[in-house]
């Protein structure tokens, strides 16, 4: 693995370490948008923090009381959707609204019911290929996929959710030219760091089994993806 050079600290510099017990754990993970089709046929939007992929699995964490933990039970079909970093203003307004309606009793406060959550973010959808439920248009990269496992977690107040993507979109601006490759220095996903909005920082080096590595003659691509759809 090509890293930068550890920071070592004298031994008089040496840090104590604090116990502490924060309230939540989202120590710097992207963000997606999922869209999922509810029981009447129309489509939820929502926002959430708690994703990762091994291979073309993305295991999703959900909240068990939602709208989309409640349609993926029973219509497994959905759209992975990563904004970029510019589009965090997009995800939280989507963040206090839910699709449930009456609202759950354990829902944070000043969350309100929303049924047509694109409109009240300022998004627009496009048809999906192989899922009913649409892609967010303005957002780089779009996986279609299907929930092949619900389940819930160990503690009970979560859902687990094994998602198998079908099919991937990325906006042109952020692929190696002539690839299928996604150019990790164009692309940045949007982080949610212990409730604060990031973006990635300049790159640090890179693994020894990337297929995109960059030489000193090729300079980092800097799109502008500025959450409009590609033309």
């Amino acid at each position: 693995m090509n890293t930068a050079p550890l920071l070592t600290l004298p031994a008089e510099a040496a840090i104590t370490h604090r116990q502490i017990e924060p309230s939540v754990l989202y120590f710097g993970t992207p963000v997606v948008l999922l869209s999922t089709e509810n029981q009447d046929g129309s489509f939820n939007l929502a926002p959430m923090s708690s994703a990762w992929a091994l291979g073309h699995t993305v295991v999703l964490g959900l909240g068990r009381e939602g709208q989309t933990a409640c349609n993926l039970g029973c219509r497994p079909d959905l759209v992975i959707n990563l904004p970029a970093p510019a589009q965090w203003p997009a995800v939280e307004q989507l963040a206090p609204l839910t699709g449930r309606n009456p609202v759950p009793p354990n829902k944070p406060k000043g969350c309100r019911f929303e049924p047509d959550k694109f409109a009240a973010a300022g998004l627009n959808s496009e048809p999906s290929h192989l899922v009913r439920p649409p892609r967010v248009a303005e957002c780089p990269i779009q996986l279609e996929a299907r929930a092949e496992r619900v389940q819930p977690d160990v503690s009970g107040e979560f859902v687990l959710v094994e998602a198998v993507v079908r099919k991937v979109h990325a906006d042109p601006r952020i692929v190696v030219p002539g690839t299928d490759h996604i150019d990790p220095a164009a692309w940045s996903p949007l982080i949610y760091n212990f409730r604060h909005y990031f973006g990635l920082g300049p790159e640090l080096g890179h693994s020894y089994r990337t297929q995109t590595p960059r030489s000193s003659e090729r300079p980092a691509a800097e799109p502008e993806l500025d959450g409009t759809a590609p033309s």
